[in-house]
């Protein structure tokens, strides 16, 4: 039997094409022989329903729910649930899917995934032997053309036991976060998600770089900090995931999560699109041009049936204002450009070739201007990105699916400082120029290669994936530092610190993977995920092997319910800018008297490489998850995340252990007096528990709203980065981590108004406030790490927007209010206890 279905493309009409039956003679002979060998309701396993789903480009979809329904008047078969493989079953990732249902007959089946289309009852015959069905979803890029859609809601998935969070294109463009124009504050609508206050993404309270962050499957750290600097428009994305606590096998280097960037494609019809074409005035000490963040999209066929591109470009200009400033001095305009071009060539109806490029150009002025840092003591920055990839996928007809690639990412930073004057700190604020002027270029090429094999059984079904990943770093600086001052109140100096050696160095590192991934359905309610990999990296010069292992289960009477659980050991990747520090300059402070006289120094600070063999740090995550399908389309979920880190790398410092000879011969210096002496040890310890529940539903299928509750503790013994830049110290640097937020609540949505083709979009956001240190004048931190807060975070956005159809296209206008309470939310505050402004937000 041959069928073909597609998903809905227009908001009204589904198409379903002709339906043609071909019985295999095979298959028919052996039934009737089961019916003469046994008379008995065996034939049922003679009734076999397998098939392919694809998109619109002839690419495989994996993770499509699909559930088989019986015609009214057919013979009855048991009420479709999760992990039921008779009537239920979710496509591989070649697409494919096999149900088996009990008898022969007139069926309805239905296709879901939430970044696509859905198929909704689709009339399939299924005949005695086996049949075949081919299924073609259309992406849900339609949702900008149409004012009636109709996509899936959340679903109970039973093919994985880890625990996944997505986030749509759609609720990207439609919910109301700040700065729409920058997919990173979208991110923060994932409850697991923490947004710090210099726009950095903390997950599941982790640092940035102890996350992977993946672009269309490939490795987007920033190969010099390790965290997320790239940006893609947010048109271009089609969906965020985000996944926390059991990884699967095939990632690694990234123990609070991975988050996965997916991006679209065009297919056989020319689309463009534009957004904020208009610039933003605001009148902040004068009319000025605050914000203008244009968009365009193009999107069609290369060639209609064969090949397609997606290109997507975006420009962001904004002004920061500080009123507490002289004019002429109080602004910090910033400048950026990225385009992403994607494209998809089908070789041959198995073979697909998708590459794609992406650049990205920052210009700032007077970075890090604030009411307590003037223009002065600002620096000018440049930022560049190059990022390639290419990736072939190959099906082959026998099951198998080989997936190859290659991408190679190029990053470029630079900080000018507005002069060569002594930098100087004073209790009420900075003055002077930076002391740091900085140059950073960084590559990755990376190799993969996956293999998905075709489902097997043997004591249940087998769903294998293997791989390995290969990569090359290099890291190279220029690091120019001139001196700071330290002031007192009085305006009379206590410490001047300078820098010895050279701030020139490069790094290199080969890191190499492996993975083996078991996905084991015992029963159809019962899964087992486990897996196994390996990592290897020249750096530390260690092998390391992480096992994960959960299972999701289905209860008997609660079909609608997952309850998942698992174990993962999860490595992080190694940094060569931490390894590098041990090249870079060290630091000389001289301590003066209140009569100007030098009291101590210089004594020296320095880096210097460790003797013994450092341990990969290893993290260890315990999950546990409930998921249940409500009533009128609601979707309900509780998750459990405990992770604790050990041998985490740090800088300790061991001054007493370290003679003067010895550190005089590592760096040079001739000063017989030693501050601290910081070597890389293993000494780290992070912990972090979440209690997460979120309920989420759909409606008349185009609206949606979500809203989130999440308790957590995120902890460190190493709170503070310690590195010869870094002003403050600490004696004990232990506690709360500077994005901890033990309270949040979250809610957004989309909601129909009273009036056709109007809609209401609002988003509330509150939370605890971020901690933070504070410290004397000598930059030497009082008390415990972290130990104030600022005040409770409290954000109500309310938009209103209005579409329309006029000259053949559809047309949005909103207009509405962020932080509609006016609650004030600072996010800078004087931590100085020797300045008048102390604790001043």
């Amino acid at each position: 039997m041959g069928t073909t279905a597609r998903s809905n493309s227009s908001p009204k009409t589904q198409r379903v094409s002709s339906i043609r039956f071909r019985l295999d003679p095979l298959a028919r002979l052996c039934a009737l022989a089961g019916m003469v060998l046994i008379f008995r309701p065996a034939v049922v396993a003679q009734v076999t329903l397998s098939g392919h789903v694809t998109d619109e480009n002839n690419a495989p979809v994996a993770g499509v729910l699909l559930t088989l329904l019986p015609e009214n008047g057919a013979t009855p078969v048991p009420a479709a649930a999760p992990g039921s493989v008779a009537l239920r079953a979710v496509s591989d990732a070649a697409g494919n899917f096999v149900i088996r249902p009990p008898v022969a007959g007139e069926y309805r089946i239905t296709a879901e995934h939430e970044n696509y289309f859905s198929i909704r009852d689709s009339a399939v015959a299924v005949r005695q032997g086996t049949n075949d069905i081919t299924l073609t979803l259309n992406t849900l890029r339609e949702v900008f053309e149409s004012v009636n859609v109709t996509s899936a809601a959340p679903q109970i998935d039973m093919t994985r036991a880890s625990s996944e969070t997505t986030l749509t294109s759609t609720e990207m463009v439609l919910q109301p976060y700040p700065n729409t124009y920058n997919f990173r504050n979208a991110v923060r609508l994932l409850p697991g998600v923490i947004q710090d206050t210099s726009g950095g993404i903390h997950i599941n309270g982790g640092t940035e770089e102890q996350a992977l962050y993946t672009l269309d499957g490939f490795n987007v750290n920033d190969p010099i900090t390790g965290r997320l600097e790239t940006h893609v428009s947010v048109e271009s994305v089609r969906s965020f995931d985000l996944s926390s606590g059991l990884l699967p096998a095939e990632v690694g280097k990234g123990s609070a999560g991975t988050l996965s960037i997916k991006t679209a494609t065009g297919n056989d019809r020319f689309r463009y699109s534009a957004t904020n074409f208009v610039p933003g005035i605001a009148n902040r000490k004068g009319w000025i041009v605050n914000a203008w963040t244009p968009r365009l999209n193009l999107s069609g066929p290369v060639r209609k049936g064969r090949a397609w591109f997606s290109d997507s470009f975006d420009a962001q200009y904004g002004v920061t204002v500080v009123p507490e400033l002289p004019r002429s001095q109080d602004h910090s305009p910033r400048l950026s450009f990225s385009n992403l071009l994607h494209s998809q060539v089908n070789l041959t109806p198995s073979n697909i070739l998708y590459t794609g490029f992406l650049l990205n150009t920052t210009d700032a002025n007077h970075v890090g201007l604030s009411a307590l840092s003037p223009l002065e003591t600002t620096v000018d920055r440049v930022e560049r990105q190059y990022f390639f990839h290419l990736k072939d996928q190959i099906y082959f007809h026998n099951g198998f699916l080989l997936e190859a690639g290659y991408a190679i990412n190029r990053t470029a930073f630079r900080d000018t400082p507005r002069g060569r004057a002594l930098y100087q700190m004073t209790p009420n604020g900075n003055q002077g120029n930076f002391f740091a002027d900085t140059r950073q270029r960084a590559r990755r090429d990376q190799w993969l290669m996956n293999l998905y094999l075709p489902s097997w059984t043997a004591w249940g079904s087998h769903e294998v994936k293997l791989g390995t990943d290969f990569d090359r770093l290099h890291y190279w600086q220029d690091i120019s530092r001139t001196s700071y001052e330290n002031l007192r109140a009085d305006g009379t100096p206590l410490s001047l610190v300078t820098f010895g050696g050279s701030g020139w160095l490069s790094r290199n590192n080969l890191e190499a993977s492996s993975y083996v991934q078991d996905a084991w359905r015992i029963r159809p309610s019962f899964l087992l995920d486990g897996g196994i990999r390996q990592d290897w990296d020249a750096l530390l010069g260690n092998t390391v092997v992480s096992p994960r292992a959960g299972f999701a289960w289905s209860p008997p009477r609660l079909g609608q319910t997952k309850i998942s659980a698992g174990y993962g050991v999860i490595y992080d990747a190694t940094s060569l800018q931490w390894f590098a520090r041990t090249q870079d300059q060290y630091s000389l402070t001289t301590t003066f008297a209140p009569d100007g006289t030098v009291s101590r120094g210089p004594a020296i600070t320095a880096f210097i490489p460790t003797s013994r063999q450092l341990k990969t740090p290893r993290y260890e995550n315990w999950t546990l998850g409930v998921e249940r399908r409500l009533p009128w389309n609601l979707f309900a979920s509780f998750n459990y995340l405990r992770k604790r880190g050990q041998d985490g790398l740090t800088f300790s410092n061991t001054a007493g252990a370290v003679s003067s000879q010895r550190l005089n011969e590592i760096t040079a210096a001739s000063t017989p007096l030693i501050d601290a002496v910081y070597q890389m040890e293993n000494f780290r310890s992070d912990s972090y528990d979440s209690y997460e529940m979120t309920v989420r539903q759909t409606f008349q299928n185009q609206y949606e709203w979500s809203a989130s509750y999440v308790r957590s503790h995120a902890l460190s013994n190493a709170v503070l980065d310690v590195n010869v830049d870094q002003p403050l110290q600490a004696a004990l640097n232990q506690g709360p981590m500077p994005w901890d937020s033990p309270n949040r609540f979250l809610t957004w949505g989309n909601l129909p108004a009273p009036r056709k083709n109007w809609s209401l979009v609002y988003l509330v956001d509150w939370r605890n406030g971020f901690p933070f240190s504070v410290h004397d004048a000598a930059g030497t931190i009082i008390g415990s790490v972290n130990s104030h807060r600022f005040p409770n975070y409290f954000s109500l956005n309310l938009h209103l927007e209005r579409r329309f159809h006029v000259f053949g296209y559809w047309w949005a206008f909103r207009g509405g209010f962020n932080n509609l309470t006016g609650h004030q939310n600072p996010d800078t505050v004087n931590t100085n206890i020797n300045s008048t402004h102390y604790l001043h937000f």
